[in-house]
């Protein structure tokens, strides 16, 4: 079974997880860190963005496959993933920026979090439809 829409959504976001990855690259290199932080404040919060971005994106993409095996709605389908691509690059800019306010990685969250509530409740109620 062909799975497009989340190809599509898949794919951007496994290129912006290359990108937070390729950032706490350069900053290693930079400060000559090759495990941890090595107590560089801005190398904490790139890879803390990274690894929240690889906790939150794999379930998510499951769901919108599994969204799209079960027949969802196109329009719906590319509503769920510019909701995660838009929440996790929204997220991942805070950590980027070094940001001190917490609106890009809250409205980042939100995005993420009813995206993914929102697809997990739709293949439940899908599944258990069908089970009866």
């Amino acid at each position: 079974m062909a799975l497009p829409i989340t190809a599509f959504y898949a794919g951007i976001l496994a290129l912006w997880l290359l990108f937070l990855t390729a950032s706490v690259i350069q900053l290693r290199r930079a400060h000559r860190v090759s495990l941890g932080d090595g107590g560089v404040d801005q190398l904490e919060c790139r890879i803390r963005g990274h690894a929240n971005a690889v906790e939150q994106a794999p379930i998510a993409i499951i769901l919108l496959g599994l969204n799209e095996g079960l027949a969802a709605a196109g329009l719906m389908l590319h509503i769920f993933g510019v909701m995660l691509v838009a929440g996790r690059v929204l997220h991942g800019v805070h950590f980027l920026e070094k940001r001190k306010g917490l609106l890009l990685r809250q409205i980042g969250m939100m995005l993420t979090i009813t995206a993914t509530a929102a697809m997990a409740f739709r293949a439940i109620y899908i599944a258990a439809s069908g089970m009866v």
